[in-house]
């Protein structure tokens, strides 16, 4: 059997099953959860079969990668656990290939295939992620902080052309409405109460993400003295947070990426560029200019 499997592959795979089974098994070890403390077992139980197998083929005893681990381990504290193994998981198409060119040569292949197919994924989404519970007060926040700010900043530009006014301007702003923003969100919270999730938490989630976006956005004002090299910088600024963000929920929510960027992209630019054509009226039928 050994002579028509593919070593090289069937190194690299078990590399990979080593890895995941270290990261499932620490994660087991760290979560609070119970619920969530046995769904990492049982992967962590599959991933070490996995090992188990692919070793009798390449007669080797593998050590996980440290830093692989470290890195979805830290991803998992940053971005929720929904996110991570699911980002992990996307790596599997290749295993999942692997394990059905496999099956030709051995037929106990067949039940490894069948998990990475199925089981796994299906395990992942039982999961209790408070950090994905959250992602409702993220969108909230830089929703309307990239709506309202571009659309903001665009007008401002264009009527003061001064960039240094324009970013402070926007800054004050900004802060300004983050704080309502943080207190329409507890009293929203407050209003539909969820066991699962803090009226604080979620207010200080949609207000933080509100604050992060504004300085993204007033950054390049106070970098430029240009006001268009200004502007142009902070729709490059946009686009990057809503390709980050729309990144992030897509993969955690399995949502569809690019529909989700163009239509928050659409939404964002579009106010942006009425608050543009308003700008331009008020400083050339006004006379406003500072």
């Amino acid at each position: 059997m050994n002579k028509t499997v593919d070593i090289q592959k069937a190194l690299r795979q078990q590399q990979n099953e080593i890895d995941d089974y270290t990261i499932y098994s620490m994660l087991a070890t760290s979560e609070k959860h119970e619920p969530n403390r046995d769904i990492f077992r049982k992967i962590a139980k599959e991933e070490q079969g996995h090992y188990a197998y692919l070793r009798t083929l390449t007669q080797k005893e593998l050590q996980p990668r440290s830093f692989v681990v470290l890195f979805y381990l830290f991803l998992s504290k940053i971005l929720g656990i929904s996110f991570t193994l699911k980002f992990l998981e996307n790596r599997e198409e290749g295993a999942k290939q692997f394990y059905k060119e496999l099956i030709a040569i051995d037929p106990k292949a067949s039940d490894i295939y069948e998990q990475e197919m199925h089981h796994e994924i299906e395990l992942i989404d039982m999961l209790h992620d408070k950090k994905l519970l959250y992602a409702g007060a993220i969108v909230l926040g830089m929703n309307d902080a990239l709506v309202e700010l571009t659309g903001t900043l665009s007008g401002l530009a264009l009527a003061f052309e001064k960039s240094s006014i324009v970013g402070v301007t926007g800054l004050i702003m900004g802060i300004a409405a983050s704080l309502s923003m943080a207190g329409s969100a507890y009293l929203e919270s407050k209003e539909t109460p969820n066991e699962d999730i803090s009226a604080m938490t979620y207010a200080l989630y949609t207000g933080i993400s509100y604050i992060i976006t504004t300085a993204l956005l007033v950054v390049p004002f106070f970098l430029f003295e240009a006001i268009y090299t200004s502007i142009f910088w902070m729709f490059c600024a946009a686009l990057v947070a809503i390709l980050a963000y729309n990144f992030y929920i897509s993969v955690a929510k399995e949502l569809a990426f690019w529909k989700r960027v163009r239509e928050m992209s659409f939404i964002t630019f579009g106010v942006a560029l009425i608050s543009f054509g308003i700008g331009y009226v008020v400083k050339h039928y006004f006379g406003i200019e500072i």
